[in-house]
Protein backbone atom coordinates (compact mmCIF):
# COMPACT_ATOMS: atom_id res chain seq x y z
CA UNK A 1 0.00 0.00 0.00
CA UNK A 2 1.63 2.75 -0.93
CA UNK A 3 1.77 6.10 0.69
CA UNK A 4 2.82 9.31 0.57
CA UNK A 5 6.20 10.50 1.15
CA UNK A 6 6.70 14.28 0.33
CA UNK A 7 4.79 16.58 -1.89
CA UNK A 8 1.95 15.58 -3.33
CA UNK A 9 -0.07 16.78 -6.40
CA UNK A 10 -1.81 20.29 -5.77
CA UNK A 11 -4.77 18.30 -6.70
CA UNK A 12 -5.83 17.14 -2.92
CA UNK A 13 -6.62 13.45 -2.74
CA UNK A 14 -10.28 12.10 -2.46
CA UNK A 15 -11.12 8.53 -0.96
CA UNK A 16 -13.49 7.85 -4.10
CA UNK A 17 -12.93 5.40 -6.66
CA UNK A 18 -15.36 6.97 -9.24
CA UNK A 19 -13.64 9.98 -9.91
CA UNK A 20 -9.88 9.79 -11.95
CA UNK A 21 -7.35 11.37 -9.58
CA UNK A 22 -3.91 11.88 -10.87
CA UNK A 23 -2.66 9.18 -8.08
CA UNK A 24 -1.58 5.60 -7.94
CA UNK A 25 -4.62 2.69 -7.03
CA UNK A 26 -2.79 2.10 -4.01
CA UNK A 27 -1.93 5.98 -2.72
CA UNK A 28 -2.90 7.06 0.62
CA UNK A 29 -2.41 10.53 2.59
CA UNK A 30 -1.70 10.72 6.22
CA UNK A 31 -5.04 10.90 7.08
CA UNK A 32 -5.95 7.51 5.99
CA UNK A 33 -4.83 5.98 9.51
CA UNK A 34 -6.80 8.38 11.45
CA UNK A 35 -10.12 6.36 11.42
CA UNK A 36 -7.93 3.49 12.67
CA UNK A 37 -9.89 2.14 16.33
CA UNK A 38 -7.91 -0.36 18.24
CA UNK A 39 -9.78 -3.01 20.67
CA UNK A 40 -13.22 -1.66 19.63
CA UNK A 41 -16.05 -3.48 21.63
CA UNK A 42 -13.32 -5.27 23.79
CA UNK A 43 -15.18 -7.25 26.81
CA UNK A 44 -13.17 -6.82 30.32
CA UNK A 45 -13.01 -10.31 32.11
CA UNK A 46 -12.60 -10.00 36.07
CA UNK A 47 -11.21 -13.27 37.40
CA UNK A 48 -14.10 -14.48 40.09
CA UNK A 49 -16.80 -13.95 37.79
CA UNK A 50 -15.16 -15.90 34.83
CA UNK A 51 -14.59 -18.87 37.90
CA UNK A 52 -18.08 -18.55 38.61
CA UNK A 53 -19.12 -19.41 35.08
CA UNK A 54 -16.28 -22.02 34.41
CA UNK A 55 -17.79 -23.61 37.94
CA UNK A 56 -20.50 -25.16 35.08
CA UNK A 57 -17.78 -27.00 32.93
CA UNK A 58 -16.31 -28.33 36.52
CA UNK A 59 -19.61 -29.51 37.43
CA UNK A 60 -20.69 -31.09 33.97
CA UNK A 61 -17.08 -32.83 34.16
CA UNK A 62 -18.04 -33.89 37.65
CA UNK A 63 -21.66 -35.13 36.39
CA UNK A 64 -19.61 -37.58 34.30
CA UNK A 65 -17.74 -38.88 37.09
CA UNK A 66 -20.39 -39.78 39.09
CA UNK A 67 -21.81 -41.79 36.60
CA UNK A 68 -19.02 -43.36 36.27
CA UNK A 69 -18.96 -44.01 39.76
CA UNK A 70 -22.32 -45.31 40.05
CA UNK A 71 -22.25 -47.69 36.69
CA UNK A 72 -18.54 -49.08 38.87
CA UNK A 73 -20.40 -49.76 41.73
CA UNK A 74 -23.35 -51.94 39.87
CA UNK A 75 -20.66 -53.76 37.59
CA UNK A 76 -19.11 -54.97 40.86
CA UNK A 77 -21.92 -55.57 42.71
CA UNK A 78 -21.62 -53.10 45.75
CA UNK A 79 -24.52 -51.13 44.07
CA UNK A 80 -28.27 -52.76 43.77
CA UNK A 81 -30.31 -51.48 40.84
CA UNK A 82 -33.46 -51.42 43.21
CA UNK A 83 -31.48 -49.02 45.17
CA UNK A 84 -30.48 -46.83 42.36
CA UNK A 85 -33.86 -46.74 40.95
CA UNK A 86 -35.79 -45.45 44.23
CA UNK A 87 -32.90 -43.06 44.80
CA UNK A 88 -33.25 -41.80 40.78
CA UNK A 89 -37.22 -41.59 41.53
CA UNK A 90 -36.50 -39.51 44.88
CA UNK A 91 -33.47 -37.42 42.90
CA UNK A 92 -36.20 -36.89 40.33
CA UNK A 93 -39.73 -35.78 42.02
CA UNK A 94 -37.09 -33.16 44.23
CA UNK A 95 -35.75 -31.90 41.36
CA UNK A 96 -38.87 -31.35 39.74
CA UNK A 97 -40.74 -30.04 42.31
CA UNK A 98 -37.54 -27.09 42.54
CA UNK A 99 -37.95 -27.45 39.14
CA UNK A 100 -41.14 -25.26 39.44
CA UNK A 101 -40.82 -23.48 42.53
CA UNK A 102 -38.36 -21.72 40.73
CA UNK A 103 -41.07 -21.05 37.54
CA UNK A 104 -41.43 -17.27 36.38
CA UNK A 105 -45.44 -15.75 37.01
CA UNK A 106 -45.43 -15.99 33.59
CA UNK A 107 -45.08 -20.14 33.47
CA UNK A 108 -47.56 -20.75 36.23
CA UNK A 109 -50.48 -20.44 33.92
CA UNK A 110 -49.43 -23.37 31.75
CA UNK A 111 -48.44 -25.49 34.75
CA UNK A 112 -51.40 -27.76 34.65
CA UNK A 113 -50.67 -29.02 31.33
CA UNK A 114 -47.00 -28.68 31.35
CA UNK A 115 -47.01 -31.34 34.30
CA UNK A 116 -49.25 -33.44 32.46
CA UNK A 117 -47.18 -33.61 29.24
CA UNK A 118 -44.07 -34.21 31.42
CA UNK A 119 -45.66 -36.73 33.23
CA UNK A 120 -46.70 -38.32 29.61
CA UNK A 121 -43.03 -37.86 28.31
CA UNK A 122 -41.49 -40.12 31.58
CA UNK A 123 -43.56 -42.80 31.32
CA UNK A 124 -43.43 -43.25 27.34
CA UNK A 125 -39.91 -43.09 28.31
CA UNK A 126 -39.78 -45.64 31.30
CA UNK A 127 -42.25 -47.74 29.38
CA UNK A 128 -39.92 -48.58 26.29
CA UNK A 129 -36.41 -48.81 28.27
CA UNK A 130 -37.93 -50.93 30.65
CA UNK A 131 -39.35 -53.13 28.00
CA UNK A 132 -36.24 -52.81 25.49
CA UNK A 133 -33.57 -53.21 28.71
CA UNK A 134 -33.41 -57.29 27.69
CA UNK A 135 -32.62 -56.18 24.23
CA UNK A 136 -29.93 -53.45 25.37
CA UNK A 137 -28.52 -55.63 27.44
CA UNK A 138 -27.34 -57.96 24.72
CA UNK A 139 -26.90 -55.11 22.27
CA UNK A 140 -23.27 -54.94 22.43
CA UNK A 141 -22.37 -59.22 23.41
CA UNK A 142 -20.78 -59.43 20.03
CA UNK A 143 -18.52 -56.27 20.54
CA UNK A 144 -15.26 -56.55 22.80
CA UNK A 145 -15.14 -55.13 25.81
CA UNK A 146 -12.14 -52.96 25.39
CA UNK A 147 -14.29 -51.81 22.14
CA UNK A 148 -16.91 -50.82 24.25
CA UNK A 149 -15.39 -49.09 26.81
CA UNK A 150 -13.46 -47.00 24.29
CA UNK A 151 -16.47 -45.98 22.32
CA UNK A 152 -18.18 -44.89 25.78
CA UNK A 153 -14.78 -42.80 26.56
CA UNK A 154 -14.93 -41.23 23.36
CA UNK A 155 -18.72 -40.65 23.54
CA UNK A 156 -18.46 -39.50 26.54
CA UNK A 157 -15.64 -36.93 25.58
CA UNK A 158 -18.01 -35.69 22.52
CA UNK A 159 -20.67 -35.08 25.43
CA UNK A 160 -18.49 -32.58 27.06
CA UNK A 161 -16.91 -30.65 24.23
CA UNK A 162 -20.16 -30.53 22.31
CA UNK A 163 -22.11 -29.52 25.59
CA UNK A 164 -23.96 -26.23 25.19
CA UNK A 165 -22.59 -24.53 28.43
CA UNK A 166 -23.78 -21.24 27.08
CA UNK A 167 -27.33 -22.23 27.18
CA UNK A 168 -27.97 -25.47 28.19
CA UNK A 169 -31.80 -25.94 28.13
CA UNK A 170 -32.87 -27.65 26.07
CA UNK A 171 -29.61 -30.03 26.17
CA UNK A 172 -28.10 -30.14 22.74
CA UNK A 173 -28.67 -33.01 20.49
CA UNK A 174 -25.26 -33.96 19.84
CA UNK A 175 -24.22 -33.84 23.81
CA UNK A 176 -27.27 -35.56 24.68
CA UNK A 177 -27.12 -38.52 22.15
CA UNK A 178 -23.25 -39.11 22.54
CA UNK A 179 -24.26 -39.56 26.95
CA UNK A 180 -26.47 -41.69 25.76
CA UNK A 181 -24.88 -43.89 23.28
CA UNK A 182 -21.95 -44.47 26.08
CA UNK A 183 -24.82 -44.76 29.06
CA UNK A 184 -26.02 -47.93 26.90
CA UNK A 185 -22.79 -49.08 25.85
CA UNK A 186 -21.90 -49.12 29.86
CA UNK A 187 -25.32 -50.73 30.56
CA UNK A 188 -24.95 -53.52 28.30
CA UNK A 189 -22.12 -54.39 30.28
CA UNK A 190 -24.25 -55.08 33.72
CA UNK A 191 -25.23 -58.37 34.98
CA UNK A 192 -28.84 -57.79 34.35
CA UNK A 193 -31.45 -56.42 32.28
CA UNK A 194 -32.95 -54.05 35.57
CA UNK A 195 -29.73 -53.29 35.84
CA UNK A 196 -29.57 -51.99 32.17
CA UNK A 197 -32.74 -50.33 33.17
CA UNK A 198 -32.18 -48.72 36.57
CA UNK A 199 -28.69 -47.35 34.52
CA UNK A 200 -30.43 -45.82 31.73
CA UNK A 201 -32.78 -44.16 33.92
CA UNK A 202 -29.86 -42.43 35.78
CA UNK A 203 -28.44 -41.56 32.67
CA UNK A 204 -31.51 -39.12 31.30
CA UNK A 205 -31.80 -38.10 35.08
CA UNK A 206 -27.68 -36.88 35.08
CA UNK A 207 -27.31 -35.98 31.40
CA UNK A 208 -30.53 -34.76 30.31
CA UNK A 209 -32.85 -33.70 32.97
CA UNK A 210 -30.09 -31.87 35.78
CA UNK A 211 -28.87 -29.44 33.07
CA UNK A 212 -32.30 -28.46 32.62
CA UNK A 213 -32.61 -27.81 36.67
CA UNK A 214 -28.95 -26.04 37.22
CA UNK A 215 -30.25 -23.56 34.15
CA UNK A 216 -33.15 -21.90 36.05
CA UNK A 217 -31.37 -21.94 39.52
CA UNK A 218 -28.68 -20.35 37.50
CA UNK A 219 -31.34 -18.14 35.79
CA UNK A 220 -33.38 -17.68 39.47
CA UNK A 221 -30.97 -18.59 42.23
CA UNK A 222 -27.56 -17.15 41.07
CA UNK A 223 -26.68 -16.83 45.00
CA UNK A 224 -26.90 -20.34 45.13
CA UNK A 225 -25.60 -20.80 42.04
CA UNK A 226 -22.03 -21.32 42.28
CA UNK A 227 -22.40 -23.24 45.32
CA UNK A 228 -24.31 -26.27 43.81
CA UNK A 229 -21.85 -26.32 41.31
CA UNK A 230 -19.32 -26.51 43.78
CA UNK A 231 -20.84 -28.98 45.92
CA UNK A 232 -21.33 -31.58 42.26
CA UNK A 233 -17.77 -31.20 42.02
CA UNK A 234 -17.25 -32.19 45.79
CA UNK A 235 -19.74 -35.13 45.02
CA UNK A 236 -17.81 -36.56 42.07
CA UNK A 237 -14.23 -36.19 42.82
CA UNK A 238 -15.06 -37.86 46.57
CA UNK A 239 -17.48 -40.55 44.99
CA UNK A 240 -14.84 -41.23 42.22
CA UNK A 241 -11.87 -41.16 45.41
CA UNK A 242 -14.15 -43.93 47.05
CA UNK A 243 -13.47 -46.35 44.51
CA UNK A 244 -10.42 -45.29 42.48
CA UNK A 245 -7.94 -42.80 44.22
CA UNK A 246 -5.85 -42.36 41.21
CA UNK A 247 -8.42 -41.32 39.02
CA UNK A 248 -10.13 -38.85 42.10
CA UNK A 249 -6.43 -36.88 41.82
CA UNK A 250 -6.85 -36.46 38.37
CA UNK A 251 -10.19 -35.73 38.38
CA UNK A 252 -9.41 -33.10 41.33
CA UNK A 253 -6.60 -31.64 38.93
CA UNK A 254 -8.61 -31.30 35.91
CA UNK A 255 -11.13 -29.26 37.94
CA UNK A 256 -8.77 -27.24 39.27
CA UNK A 257 -7.21 -26.21 35.83
CA UNK A 258 -10.50 -25.72 34.09
CA UNK A 259 -12.12 -23.75 36.92
CA UNK A 260 -8.89 -21.81 38.37
CA UNK A 261 -6.16 -21.70 36.01
CA UNK A 262 -8.06 -21.55 32.84
CA UNK A 263 -9.92 -17.97 33.83
CA UNK A 264 -6.44 -16.53 34.98
CA UNK A 265 -4.81 -17.83 31.65
CA UNK A 266 -7.85 -15.51 29.77
CA UNK A 267 -7.60 -13.02 31.29
CA UNK A 268 -4.22 -12.24 30.90
CA UNK A 269 -4.43 -13.19 27.07
CA UNK A 270 -6.85 -10.73 26.85
CA UNK A 271 -4.18 -7.99 27.94
CA UNK A 272 -2.14 -8.65 24.78
CA UNK A 273 -5.45 -8.91 21.87
CA UNK A 274 -5.10 -5.95 19.74
CA UNK A 275 -7.66 -6.13 17.20
CA UNK A 276 -7.54 -3.17 14.40
CA UNK A 277 -10.62 -1.70 12.51
CA UNK A 278 -10.16 0.79 9.88
CA UNK A 279 -10.37 1.94 6.44
CA UNK A 280 -9.72 -0.86 5.05
CA UNK A 281 -11.94 -3.53 6.49
CA UNK A 282 -15.50 -4.16 4.70
CA UNK A 283 -18.10 -2.01 3.79
CA UNK A 284 -20.99 -2.33 6.12
CA UNK A 285 -24.69 -1.13 5.24
CA UNK A 286 -25.79 0.75 8.25
CA UNK A 287 -29.51 0.53 9.16
CA UNK A 288 -30.31 3.85 8.11
CA UNK A 289 -28.93 3.52 4.43
CA UNK A 290 -30.51 -0.41 4.07
CA UNK A 291 -34.17 1.29 4.82
CA UNK A 292 -33.27 3.97 1.71
CA UNK A 293 -31.92 1.07 -0.10
CA UNK A 294 -35.04 -1.52 0.27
Amino acid sequence: MGADSGPGPAVPWRKVLWERQPFPDNYVDQRFLEELRRNEGLRQYHYWPVVREAGFVGQQVSCVAIFITLWLYMEEGLLSPETLLWTSLLCALLGYGLYQALASHTESGCEPRTRLADLQSATIFLSFTFGFSPILKTLTESVSTDTVYAMSAVMLLAHLVSFPYAQPLPPGSLSLNAALFASVCLASRLPGALHTFAMLSCALLVFALWPCLLQRIREKAPGQWAGVCLGVCIGGVGGLGSHWLAGAVLLALALGSVTLLCPLLLIWLQRHKDNIHGPWDEAEIHEDLGRFLH
